[in-house]
């Protein structure tokens, strides 16, 4: 018994006295805990205030009152390395950061620059997404996707360099296929998945992918897709269109809606997205 309540009284004091190390940093938009490195969680605090009004800018969202500030400010955790943030999230090896949506919180720890440049924007912009369009919409899952990777502004050029190498050799999926495939469901990574699609000229072709393939080909075509209509149609209407989704729209509505001497439907948005992707200078 009394090994017993040493144990229990060392693990609920060595939790105490972790939680009691972190200190606080805050900003406009955030507020930083941290257990040490000030100097890293003052660059993450700063960098984040910057995405904030890139990603805001780039979908063109209105700066409403309140909207993350004082008590609505989202937290960042810092862990002092890679071991003690794996500990404390559950999180597998590969993992360098994670988001907890309901509790608006990112976590990721120090000297991490994967975490600065890529999980930090990427998370911010599930965020900022899901705040602005809510969860009763019929919101594609292709669409929350690719704004989330649309915002690691450093990957663009990448993107469309492998997106353009994808439309030349017609390895596209359908649009169709896009919004009904859930890609959280593909687990898989060596099973061959057959997927039915058009070639760049609109005959029928058939695609086999591993689920390795079938995933990143899902995640590369959701970011070029909300390049396409930002950079082509400005983030107002990329906004509004958005908008139209959260209202209740059904997608064709919220195309026809924002886009009407442009793009009706699905089918619209991708012929336009394909001759766009054909334009491409790669």
């Amino acid at each position: 018994m009394f090994r017993l309540f040493f144990i229990i009284f060392y693990i609920f004091f060595s939790q105490v006295v972790f939680a009691q190390q972190w200190q606080e940093l805050k900003g406009e938009h955030f507020i930083i805990y941290y257990v040490s490195d000030e100097a890293f969680a003052r660059k993450v605090r700063d960098t984040a205030e910057v995405y904030y009004r890139q990603i805001a800018l780039d979908l063109g969202y209105p700066r409403y009152s309140e909207f993350w500030l004082w008590d609505k400010r989202v937290k960042i955790y810092l862990y002092p390395d890679h071991s003690s943030f794996l500990k404390a999230t559950g999180q597998p090896e590969w993992s360098q950061g994670m988001a907890d949506y309901g509790k608006k919180e990112i976590v990721g720890y120090n000297l991490s620059q994967v975490f600065l440049d890529s999980i930090l924007p990427h998370e911010m912009a599930h965020l900022i997404f899901r705040d602005f369009v809510g969860f009763k919409g019929e919101i594609p899952l292709w669409l929350d996707e690719g704004v989330a990777q649309w915002a690691e502004k450093n990957k663009r050029d990448y993107i469309k360099k492998i997106i353009k190498k994808a439309y030349d050799e017609d390895r596209l999926l359908s649009l169709e296929d896009l919004m009904r495939l859930d890609i959280r469901n593909i687990r898989n990574k060596e099973e061959v998945y057959v997927r039915s699609t058009t070639s760049k000229t609109g005959e029928p072709r058939v695609l086999f992918l591993s689920g390795d393939n079938l995933v990143s080909l899902y995640y590369l075509e959701s970011v070029s897709l909300v390049g396409f209509l930002i950079e082509t149609f400005g983030s107002d209407s990329f906004s509004h269109f958005c908008r139209q989704l959260r209202d209740g729209k059904r997608i064709n509505e919220a195309l026809t809606s924002t886009y009407p001497n442009y793009i009706r439907n699905l089918e619209d948005l991708e012929r336009r997205w394909r001759k766009y992707l054909s334009q491409l200078p790669y």
